[in-house]
């Protein structure tokens, strides 16, 4: 009996990575995404099974996330995404990571920083194609700073790239404008420095449209068999790495009209058996699930009733039931011929599959499968 864990199919990861590769083609990197502690799966780990699979590139978002990963891998090219204060950016820089550059006052500071270490900054220059997010929109502008990267001696240019904001919604067109937008921009830059990496895509866009591969693609939901587009990984070929159990920690009797949780948001329609299961809102379980999630006990569904605690939900096992106490609970995953998928359970929520995952709490534990 386990109060609460995450399995973790590594061999899974792997063979996800194994089959991006595939759909990227000869001379397109695929580079991991493993921030957010490898998308809530364990960073360290799922590195490792994704460069097996054939990535062989890392990227993460923060200074800290670069320090972690660099000292594990220290040989394999790194990318840090995100914006960088001072020390997040020496953090970064002493891993050996390679940043993210997307206006004139932070070259400076990175080329400061260069200098002081006594060795060149590699450096990406974001394009804002479209995202609104980091990155000029102006492409003379973005030109200009590529080009006082490459007159810089401190620095040396790695790459250019943007982030899509609509490849996983297949009916956009903005995904095509901001394709568009980049890959002139990517010209002009090649035409000048043609050694410098374009990469635009996400996990969806790699599965979406052949043209935004460019030299690299930038995979994270993918790798982590979550379906990019919110629907079945195994449609794309991709099997799901996460999956999160616990237990049955009590049977009890409930007559008609009795009820369970906080607020008494539940009440039996009929006498009924419910289950208890020992984890909630503290380990990942969200309380937007209360009345409104399943749960996989014996092989079946059985509803999650009533409000979503801390530490524990309420399971309606039906008028009779042959559950007892130490049964697994499945909450993301598989038992018998039954399954709940992270889109699905995102899908109840109004969200995303990642924010599922990334969602179950540091305080339950990762196992290998």
């Amino acid at each position: 009996m386990t109060r609460a864990l995450a399995r973790i199919d590594l061999g899974a990861i792997e063979r996800n990575c194994a089959r991006l590769k595939v759909e990227l083609g000869e001379g397109t990197e695929l580079c991991a995404v493993v921030k957010a502690d490898g998308y809530g799966h364990g960073a360290d780990a799922c590195a490792s099974a994704a460069l097996a699979g054939g990535a062989s590139r890392l990227a993460v978002a923060t200074g800290a996330e670069a320090a972690q990963i660099g000292r594990r891998f220290p040989q394999v090219p790194l990318l840090t995404m995100g914006a960088l204060s001072a020390d997040d950016l020496e953090d970064a820089l002493a891993a050996g990571s390679e940043v993210a550059v997307w206006r004139e006052g932070f070259r400076e500071l990175v080329s400061a920083r260069g200098r002081a270490q006594g060795r060149p900054v590699r450096v990406h220059v974001k394009y804002d194609s479209g995202m609104g997010r980091l990155g000029s929109a102006d492409p003379a502008e973005v030109l200009a700073l590529i080009r006082a990267c490459a007159e810089d001696p401190q620095l040396e240019v790695a790459g250019v790239w943007t982030h899509f904001a609509t490849a996983d919604e297949p009916d956009s067109s903005f995904f095509d404008q901001q394709l568009e937008r980049f890959a002139e921009v990517a010209a002009a830059v090649k035409a000048e420095l043609p050694g410098v990496a374009a990469h635009a895509a996400n996990s969806a866009a790699v599965f979406r449209d052949r043209r935004s591969h460019f030299d690299m693609a930038r995979c994270g939901v993918a790798v982590y068999g979550l379906d990019p587009f919110q629907g079945d990984p195994a449609e794309r070929g991709l099997v799901p790495a996460m999956s999160l159990h616990s237990y049955v920690a009590d049977v009890k009797r409930f007559a008609a009209g009795d009820s369970a949780g906080y607020g008494r948001t539940w009440r039996a329609s009929e006498d009924t058996w419910l289950g208890v299961l020992p984890l909630g809102y503290g380990d990942g379980v969200r309380r937007g699930l209360s009345n409104n999630g399943e749960v996989l006990i014996g092989g079946r569904r059985h509803p999650l009733v009533g409000t979503v605690s801390m530490d524990n939900v309420t399971v309606e096992l039906g008028p009779e039931t042959d559950v007892e106490p130490g049964e697994e609970a499945v909450l993301i995953g598989s038992q018998g011929g039954a399954s709940i998928r992270a889109e699905e359970v995102a899908a109840r929520l109004g969200t995303i599959n990642y924010e599922v995952t990334c969602g179950i709490s540091a305080r339950v534990p990762r196992a290998r499968a």
